[in-house]
């Protein structure tokens, strides 16, 4: 907007407020009428009917110093004492010779009018300063304030009146006393008196105060506005200014004019009347310059944004401390501060409208309404117009309409701006996905150089490398996550995701997820609790999803919480099953909570900031409760620990019965294996030998729901499998000792022993190739894939299960098993079936050397040394189990030939009860033994003593061989048995040792001490004593 342009504007609408104002007097000016003239006012004649009032203006008579009334002959008949004053006018210079406006005194009128009966008559007496008594023809008709000849006999008070009469003469006497002894500044009658037909009286101040209600209306509104826009939206400045210039508006207006907040409020003292006025006018300055710095910031720098408050509370405390008549005395300059304030707002807002927004000319309309209206109000007197509203109604509106059109452009530029950010965040999703895909190949790539680095490059002591590495490692991890985050936000957004609902066991969902992040914790002092009793209902749900949500739920938890206790648990809450997630962490303060669930959200940058994320998984979280239709709940205390919470519906046992019974039924025999097994911790299996083919592969499947576990046994009935099931993983673990299994097929997802700690049980027995274990899994994530993989699974199966993926999967892990259990068959047959070439020599040098010394002995030596031949190629040693006779008839073929050997060097003492009667693993004894004399007695020049002994116990029995050798360290004994170790001299007894932990769940027990020996013993069941 051009300045010429924005001035042209400016005084026409100025020009158009001052005719406006012209018209408005003129339409309220009073009728002709004769002016009071020396006491008295001939109204003869004049027609009152007109509905309009007249002044009672012109000459009064006055008396100083005196309350005079009708009657009271020798004052009224009198001169003495009377004089004349102007009406409205101060009574100043004839109250006193100082021109003190501090008195009292009287005035009358003797007005003339036609007898009329009929005609009631009205009187509007204005504020006389400060209180007055109103006689019409000697009664008193109505006062304001106490009257008195002195100042403790009177009552301050100067607020409009009016009174109503009928005249039974035609001369009415109207006498007004007054008495001022508090305006500092004027005293007496100094407004017009208006009179006519009590009609026009009320008509003219009806009006008037209607008026004042309109506007204050008006201003309430817009101060409502104000106030509930700052309250329930931004805390803008500019509002609670606008909020409190309204209400210093509303207080000036209501104690101005007809005083209406004085009628409403009688109680109220007149000195507080005045300083609420003055204070109403410091308000609407102070306000209106405040308005002005928020509204137009680009102006806030102004110095007399700097001196103007400090103006206006000093002329506050000066309101408030000093009496009220020292602030009348200072009327003028409050009257300043305001123009002071509307000049410099209206100087702004120009600016503003030439500079940089052409809206700004409504404010310079308002502010041009208000400054007419300061200088009306000051020079009210002396335009007798009575209260005009019209400068302050469109100075609101004005303010509004600016308003309104910033609130319309601002919303304009919001739905561009937001159209903009749509596509810029559509973008950013598409970036961040297409980022993610492409940085999951390259991550994964690093991830297995590191992992083979760590496994093979690395030697074992250089741990400052190897611990980099697992740091390497585990950062990667971390970015996987983040990027899988990534792609199920992109996905959620598009609504890509979709839930297979079913029913779900809580427990087990929970416990696999608490197994995962204690094999993630890496030591860190928290303890994870799964506190869902194991008899708590089913949940319909998506397990997949229902996991992924648990995971981030706990996994935030261990995040943030550096040590103490995480607990998962579940109650059954309003007839659903509330599952909730609580922590004994850092806590979470209120502000965090309302914005937490927003994507990339996180909570204290300074704690988020070491690698804890994108701040993505409790959003996911919170969508996925929703895509079940429920709601993610939170309530935390900082300091204390959160609680997360969410309820789902549980599951229909109806729906549960039919889909069982819709399931084919299992045969007889696999229904019994299925009821013996869950009814106690051990199972006989020799009942299911008399039903399947001993060929057959043993498998054993575990799972907590037997829905699953009767749908697995038919798919894998039809091939040919023995197939047992278990319900638990502790039930799993009492039964693996009862045969030779060739496949475990576990659930992950199970109460308190989840499928992850499962595995890892087993394979503290058995390696990866000697016993599969395939895992079943609702989740098919890498990382979760991972962690199967790292508890000890040779495969997984992703749920739900499809029959031929999971057949040739159970199929390709059998026959592996298989094939290993003939190798692991014909090794120990290699094992037992290799003679040493220099024991073989050995042997037949002695044969030969007896042969020319001592037939009987070469007899008895070559006798011996057959039977060791023939049980060394005994076909039996490739069972599982022969008797202890065949095992200690090797042994003692082979001790009769070393004993014939080293004659005195070598001493045997056998302890053991001919009738006891025990299976053991074919060469398990004789290595042993073979061991002890070859690395512990022959290592010394003089020999020494093996003592085999077996000893009997009440279910199992010890087979032990102990000799006085040279003994071991305890470096070489961990040595010996560690398979982790490469280039072991010799691996009788690790083989040994290994075939026994598969049998029977414990190996080999080494005890030694150097240079006094070693004792070698394990533990096998009894099965009974052999009959005298």
């Amino acid at each position: 907007m051009t300045k010429r342009k924005a001035v042209l504007i400016t005084g026409s609408f100025f020009i158009t407020l001052i005719l406006i104002r012209i018209i408005w007097a003129f339409l309220l000016t009073s009728p002709d009428h004769p002016h009071a003239v020396r006491g008295e006012l001939d109204l003869r004649g004049f027609d009152f009917t007109n509905d309009r009032t007249i002044t009672l203006d012109g000459e009064w008579e006055f008396y100083p110093g005196k309350f005079v009334k009708q009657g009271e002959s020798n004052t009224l008949s009198s001169r003495e004492g009377r004089m004349f004053i102007p009406v409205p006018g101060k009574w100043d210079s004839l109250l006193s010779a100082n021109n003190s406006p501090y008195g009292y005194g009287s005035y009358r009128l003797r007005v003339k009018v036609d007898l009329d009966n009929e005609l009631t008559y009205g009187i509007r007496v204005p504020n006389v300063a400060t209180s007055s008594e109103l006689y019409v023809n000697g009664r008193l008709l109505a006062k304001d304030g106490q009257p008195a000849k002195n100042k403790q006999q009177y009552t301050a008070r100067s607020t409009p009146y009016t009174a109503i009469f009928k005249a039974d003469t035609d001369e009415i006497d109207i006498v007004v006393h007054a008495a001022n002894y508090d305006n500092s500044i004027r005293g007496g009658v100094t407004g017009s008196i208006k009179f006519g037909s009590e009609r026009a009286v009320k008509k003219e101040v009806g009006f008037s105060v209607n008026m004042q209600i309109v506007v204050v209306v008006v201003l309430m509104i817009h101060a409502l506005y104000a106030l509930i826009l700052y309250v329930i939206g931004t805390r803008n400045k500019s509002l609670i200014n606008f909020f409190m210039l309204v209400v210093s508006t509303i207080v000036m207006t209501l104690l101005d004019d007809d005083k209406l907040l004085l009628a409403w409020l009688p109680a109220l003292s007149y000195e507080w009347s005045i300083k609420l006025i003055l204070l109403s006018f410091i308000g609407v300055g102070a306000f209106l310059l405040q308005f002005a710095k928020s509204l137009l910031p680009e102006h806030e720098e102004n110095r007399v944004f700097r001196w103007f408050p400090l103006l206006c509370v000093i002329a506050t405390l000066a309101i408030v401390l000093l009496p009220a008549g020292y602030g009348l005395s200072a009327l003028a300059v409050y009257y300043t501060i305001d123009l002071i304030a509307c000049l410099y707002f209206l100087m702004f807002s120009l600016r503003t409208a030439l500079i940089s927004d052409k809206n700004a000319i409504y404010l310079v309309f308002g502010l041009t309404c208000i400054l007419t209206n300061i200088i009306g109000g000051y020079l009210k007197g002396l335009l007798a117009m009575g209260y005009y509203p019209i400068d302050l109604i469109v100075a609101f509106l004005a303010f509004a309409s600016f308003w309104f059109k910033r609130y319309f452009h601002v919303t304009t530029q919001t739905a561009k701006l937001a159209e903009k950010l749509q596509k810029v965040d559509k973008l950013k999703d598409d970036f961040l996905a297409n980022t993610s895909h492409e940085l999951r190949n390259p991550l994964h790539g690093i991830l297995n150089i590191a992992q083979t680095v760590l496994d093979t490059g690395i030697n074992d002591k250089d741990d400052k490398n190897r611990e980099n590495m697992k740091l390497l490692i585990s950062v990667g991890k971390r970015m996987s996550y983040m990027l899988n985050d990534l792609l199920d936000m992109r996905r959620l957004q598009e609504n890509g995701i979709r839930l297979h609902i079913g029913s779900v066991r809580v427990q087990g969902v929970a416990s696999g997820v608490t197994d995962m992040l204690r094999f993630l914790t890496e030591g860190k002092p928290v303890r994870i609790v799964n506190d869902i009793p194991v008899n708590f209902p089913s949940v319909m749900a998506d397990e997949n999803r229902l996991t992924q949500i648990l995971f981030n739920l706990l996994h935030n938890a261990v995040k943030y919480t550096d040590q103490g206790q995480i607990t998962i648990k579940a109650e059954v809450k309003d007839g659903k099953a509330n599952i909730v997630v609580a922590d004994t962490g850092m806590g979470i303060d209120l502000e965090t909570q309302q914005r937490m669930f927003a994507p990339y959200e996180q909570g204290d940058s300074g704690i988020t900031a070491i690698g804890n994320g994108l701040g993505l998984g409790l959003s996911i979280c919170k969508q996925l409760v929703e895509l079940h239709g429920s709601m993610l709940e939170v309530s935390s205390i900082p300091g204390q620990g959160s609680v997360f919470s969410l309820a789902l519906p549980f599951s229909d046992v109806s729906s549960r019965q039919s889909e069982t019974a819709m399931i084919a039924p299992v045969t007889a025999v696999y229904a019994e294996a299925a009821v013996t097994v869950s009814s106690g911790p051990r199972v006989d299996i020799t009942k299911l030998e008399s039903a399947a083919d001993a060929d057959w592969p043993n498998i054993l499947v575990i799972d907590d729901d037997a829905v699953n576990l009767n749908i697995l046994s038919n798919l894998l009935a039809s091939e040919k499998y023995t197939v047992v099931t278990a319900v638990s993983g502790s039930e799993a673990l009492a039964i693996l000792d009862t045969r030779e299994w060739d496949l475990i097929i576990t659930d992950i997802m199970m109460p308190h022993m989840s499928g992850y700690e499962l595995s890892r049980f087993i394979r503290e027995r058995f390696s990866i190739s000697e016993l599969p274990i395939l895992l079943l899994t609702a989740r098919s994530r890498p990382e979760d894939i991972d962690i199967g993989f790292l508890s000890g699974a040779n495969d997984y199966v992703t749920k739900p299960v499809d029959a031929m993926e999971l057949k040739s999967r159970v199929r390709a892990l059998t026959e592996l098993r298989q094939s290993v259990r003939e190798r692991l068959r014909m090794e120990a047959a290699w094992l037992q079936a290799q003679i040493q070439p220099h024991f073989l020599y050995n042997t037949l040098n002695s044969i030969a050397a007896l042969s020319e010394i001592d037939n009987d002995k070469m007899s008895a030596l070559l006798e011996a040394f057959g039977h060791y031949l023939r049980a060394s190629f005994d076909f039996r040693n490739l069972e599982r189990l022969v008797s202890l006779d065949q095992e200690l008839g090797l042994v003692r073929s082979y001790l009769y030939i070393e004993k014939e050997r080293f004659e005195d060097r070598l001493n045997i003492r056998w302890e053991v009860d001919s009738r006891l009667h025990l299976q053991v693993p074919p060469l398990s004894i004789q290595p042993l033994v073979e061991n002890a004399i070859r690395h512990g007695l022959l290592s010394r020049d003089e020999g020494g003593e093996i003592h085999i002994r077996i000893t009997e116990k009440e279910h199992d029995a010890e087979i032990s061989v102990a000799d006085n050798g040279l003994g071991m360290d305890e470096e070489t004994v961990r040595r010996i048995l560690d398979s982790r170790l490469e280039g072991r001299a010799g691996i009788g007894l690790f083989n040994t040792d290994r075939r026994l932990k598969q049998i029977y769940g414990k190996g080999l027990q080494i005890r030694s001490v150097p240079n006094q020996g070693t004792i070698v013993s394990f533990v096998v069941p009894k099965i009974g004593r052999k009959k005298a």
